[in-house]
């Protein structure tokens, strides 16, 4: 029986998502908490990070809440401690200042945490944050 519960596992494991399913999960997340609208006039990205701080405590929390999934999902990739750690002080970072009624509010615009735990997350990988920088096929010059 235990045997069978492990090939199980082993067999769900497999076929279960992928680290480039990890990596866009997280990049939807990154870009949702810190870069996801434009402030008109400023031309500034803001995301539901900023936004969500300006509700008084609870707003700091929630965001504090889903900037740990990333982290989460950055130790499922095998990030060593130490990145990890990196990410919490970030994470912590934002939370700690980012709960400071006005200044707070205005330190979540430019601190963006979940997207350097994101480069965290491509440099220890190695991937691309921007897609490909070599692109297959011939070049045609049309005049």
């Amino acid at each position: 029986m235990p045997a069978a519960r492990s090939d199980l596992f082993d067999a769900i494991k497999a076929a279960g998502p992928t680290r480039e399913d990890s990596l866009a999960r997280i990049t939807l997340v990154a870009k949702l908490m810190d870069s996801a609208f434009v402030v008109p006039g400023l031309n500034r990205r803001i995301g539901l990070d900023a936004v969500l701080g300006l509700v008084p405590g609870v707003g700091d929390a929630i965001s504090a809440a889903l900037a740990s999934y990333i982290i989460w999902e950055a130790r499922q990739l095998g990030l060593p401690r130490w990145k990890i750690a990196r990410m919490i002080g970030n994470v912590a970072v934002d939370t700690a200042l980012g709960a400071i009624p006005l200044a707070g509010d205005v330190f979540d615009v430019f601190f963006k945490a979940n997207e350097r735990n994101l480069r965290i997350i491509h440099d220890h990988l190695g991937t691309s944050k921007r897609g490909p920088k070599v692109i297959d096929g011939t070049a045609m010059r049309i005049e």
